[in-house]
């Protein structure tokens, strides 16, 4: 498991291109067989990639426990959410099978003892986006298909920034510790999403881009406000963005994300505006 510790304001403005990417920038996340895992110092997030082939993989492969988290179990202490952008899979959570289509959502509560991922079609394989962050309480596991989340419209084609979002784990549709996530698909034609921008102090967030061509990009806008800075993101690639920073991005043609978010509260209106005159 990878670890990384948190980059302050004060550093971040002085990193080139290699550094900022190597502070925020998450790759590789869904290679065949194998798990991906970041474990970030800010608010104790871990992003994880699970992309199974012919065997199940446990959400614990090849990680020593006590090492890396001081407890017996993953879940001893911590909350699970998962969105798959793959082909369909299924998701066993101490015996219990959720079967999950592509763009499926499942929360796995506190104190669940094994999670294992399955693909249906090794030629068309399941890619589980996970986030885990610490929890206090248990909640139950629940399924969310992409039909039962909540959605929310936002945006204006004047301004390509026309979007829906659709909202997993979310006070509104479901009960969690902290860790809260979702979905947004960005319309044909438009191209921004949360512009004009915003800082939250309380909470931190990662997001995911995906449904990118090969040749498309997004231009990820991080930093303060007056500070931005930008990481070139590709298809399926994460970026971790911290309180301080804006997290804002603008693609070459429409995509959708997977923002994740922890930290003090679950109030999404507990955000600080930026005013586009403000922005440097």
């Amino acid at each position: 498991m990878i670890v990384r510790e948190p980059a302050n304001s004060k550093d971040a403005k002085n990193h080139d291109t290699d550094r900022l990417r190597e502070e925020f920038l998450i790759q590789g996340l869904f290679v065949v067989g194998e798990v991906k895992r970041v474990y970030s110092h800010i608010d104790r997030i871990i992003t994880m990639g699970y992309c199974p082939g012919k065997e199940a993989i446990s959400l614990a492969k090849d990680l020593d426990i006590m090492a890396n988290l001081g407890t017996d179990s993953f879940l001893e202490r911590r909350e699970l959410g998962v969105i798959n952008i793959g082909g369909p899979g299924k998701i066993t959570v101490d015996g219990e099978v959720f079967n999950m289509k592509t763009e499926d959502g499942l929360y796995v509560g506190m104190g669940i003892k094994e999670v294992l991922f399955e693909s249906d079609d090794i030629a068309n394989p399941a890619k589980f986006y996970t986030l885990s962050a610490p929890a206090h309480a248990n909640f139950p596991n629940k399924h969310i298909d992409i039909d039962t989340a909540k959605q929310v419209p936002l945006g204006d084609q004047k301004l390509c920034n026309k979007r829906t979002i659709y909202q997993f784990l979310h006070p509104d549709v479901l009960e969690t510790c902290q860790l809260c996530m979702g979905l947004t698909k960005i319309d044909p034609g438009n191209v921004w999403n949360t512009m004009p921008c915003h800082t939250h102090e309380r909470r931190m967030e990662v997001y995911l881009y995906f449904n990118l061509p090969e040749d498309a990009t997004v231009f990820h806008y991080m930093g303060k406000p007056d500070e931005t800075r930008h990481i070139v993101m590709r298809n399926e690639e994460a970026v971790i963005s911290p309180s301080w920073s804006i997290h804002s991005g603008c693609g070459t043609t429409n995509y959708s994300f997977i923002w994740g978010m922890v930290g003090e509260n679950q109030t999404f209106n507990d955000m600080d505006q930026v005013a586009m005159q403000d922005i440097r």
